[in-house]
């Protein structure tokens, strides 16, 4: 563990009211040049994706108004994940954020798996996103005769560049894709209350809860596809834990951190919430369709000119965000578990700009993979990727509420101090919260074509992940004997 790793830990006591926190040796060397305004974003850009601008679409058709409540019901729990990171941060801020904390609370092997379910997580997601740019691009005349291989590519150096710049470029560029989001959404959400205050026609019929009434309620097709549906919502509130991950390398996480954690909550009611709702006000559920973006839907019926223009761009914007923000998080956390010696030796690496640029390629390099595959089967690859990210998801979540009961425990026996900020009812609220994201992981094998065939899988990377422990677990006690050296001479 190196000198500055040691400060960071005395300075984490400091904030903490706690003696002694271990410090990650990955913590080292960082700049701290998030501002609050990007931390924020950040938490809204994680929170607002193309799970609302493209998938509410195919959901509303399939679960009709109470798609609403799914998705209440699914932020609520994807609230308690990130109020429990938030603890877990002002206890001790770490850009190798659960990663760092699943070391400290479950042992190097929590934090092995932590970490490559992490990477699979966002490296999958990173050939989806590249697959969805070259989709969303091919949708304008002009970029059709491209092939979508190309297009795929040319996204994925675009971004790639960005982050190697340095973080505060990271941080405006999803400053300004969050602004894009959220500006749609008001706007989309202003037009819908005037077309219902008005009583404007849409689509040939009358705005309002005649809407719902005369198409079967809220509940069209019965209670069992909102609860089948929760299993793909909970996806959409994937990369919320962004959050953790920034807090690394902002100077003042005490203050930042516990702001854009409960904004969240708001955020989702208002966004998620309140568009499903007012979509279903403005059009029965059976309007709408997975192949179309329920925004474009509404406003198609009412005329608007170029509106799929309009959604198309901020639906490709959405997929540059999250583009964006896994090549950020992947390299930190990869960075965090090579300092460690659980990840190869050349992503602990940093340029000048104070980025670690090691595990950010490594990444990227996956994403080329994704760039063969859009060329090998350009129609199955969003599908194919998309459902082995959502293991990832479960699978970091899960693990975030289990460091946090840990961590609960050693409080409750003198071993440390919680933060004023905190997760409420522990160890109930982690203990549910697992319940429910293990749930809807068993809800996929309702879907034989996709789902089945994805949690068939889970034997497939426990075999991959076991084989690799064996093959670095020398390293990684090498690596904690020396640091255990350095401490005390």
């Amino acid at each position: 563990m190196s000198k500055d790793a040691v400060q960071s830990a005395q300075q984490a006591a400091s904030r903490t009211d706690v003696a002694q926190v271990p410090a990650d040796a990955g913590d080292a060397g960082y700049s701290k040049d998030l501002k609050a305004r990007h931390v924020n974003m950040i938490a809204i850009g994680g929170a607002i994706g193309t799970g609302l601008f493209l998938g509410a679409g195919g959901r509303l058709h399939t679960a009709g108004p109470a798609l609403a409540l799914a998705y209440l019901v699914c932020g609520v729990f994807a609230f308690f994940v990130v109020r429990a990171l938030g603890e877990l941060v002002l206890y001790r801020p770490s850009s190798g954020s659960f990663v760092s904390y699943a070391r400290e609370f479950l042992g190097e092997k929590g934090a092995y798996v932590a970490g490559w379910m992490y990477f699979l997580n966002w490296s999958t997601t990173g050939i989806a996103d590249i697959t969805a740019i070259a989709l969303y691009t091919h949708y304008w005349s002009l970029f059709t005769d491209i092939p979508q291989w190309t297009l795929a590519l040319i996204a994925l150096a675009v971004v790639l560049t960005v982050n190697l710049i340095s973080v505060k470029i990271f941080g405006e560029m999803e400053f300004w894709f969050a602004i894009i989001k959220v500006a749609t959404l008001v706007g989309f959400m202003l037009i819908g209350i005037f077309l219902l205050a008005t009583q404007h026609e849409v689509g040939g019929g009358t705005p309002g809860p005649s809407v719902i009434t005369d198409n079967g309620g809220a509940f069209p097709h019965g209670v069992m596809p909102v609860v089948l549906v929760m299993q793909g919502v909970i996806f959409a509130y994937a990369a919320l834990e962004l959050v953790g991950v920034a807090a690394g390398e902002t100077a003042e996480p005490e203050k930042v951190v516990p702001r854009a954690v409960n904004s969240i909550m708001w955020r989702v009611a208002l966004f998620y919430v309140g568009s499903v709702v007012l979509m279903a006000l403005l059009l029965p559920g059976s309007v709408y369709s997975a192949d179309e973006s329920p925004f474009v839907t509404v406003l198609s019926k009412i005329g608007v000119p170029a509106a799929g223009d309009v959604m198309n761009l901020v639906v490709l914007t959405a997929a540059m965000s999250s583009l964006n923000s896994g090549l950020y998080s992947t390299g930190r956390i990869l960075r965090s578990m090579a300092t460690a010696g659980s990840a190869p030796k050349f992503t602990a690496r940093m340029n000048r700009s104070q980025v670690p640029y090691g595990g950010i390629l490594l990444t990227c390099a996956v994403c080329v993979l994704g760039v063969v595959l859009n060329y090998l089967m350009p129609s199955q690859a969003f599908e194919i990727v998309l459902n082995v990210a959502s293991l990832g998801v479960i699978s970091t979540w899960v693990n975030i509420m289990v460091c946090h009961l840990v961590f609960v425990r050693r409080a409750r026996s003198g071993l440390l101090t919680r933060p004023a900020f905190r997760l409420p009812f522990s160890p109930v609220t982690e203990i549910t919260t697992i319940a429910f994201l293990l749930a809807c992981l068993g809800m996929m094998w309702n879907d034989p074509e996709v789902g089945r065939r994805t949690l068939l899988l889970i034997p497939v990377i426990a075999v991959l992940l076991v084989a690799g422990w064996f093959g670095i677990r020398r390293r990684v006690e090498q690596t904690s004997t020396r640091e255990l050296t350095d401490l005390t001479d």
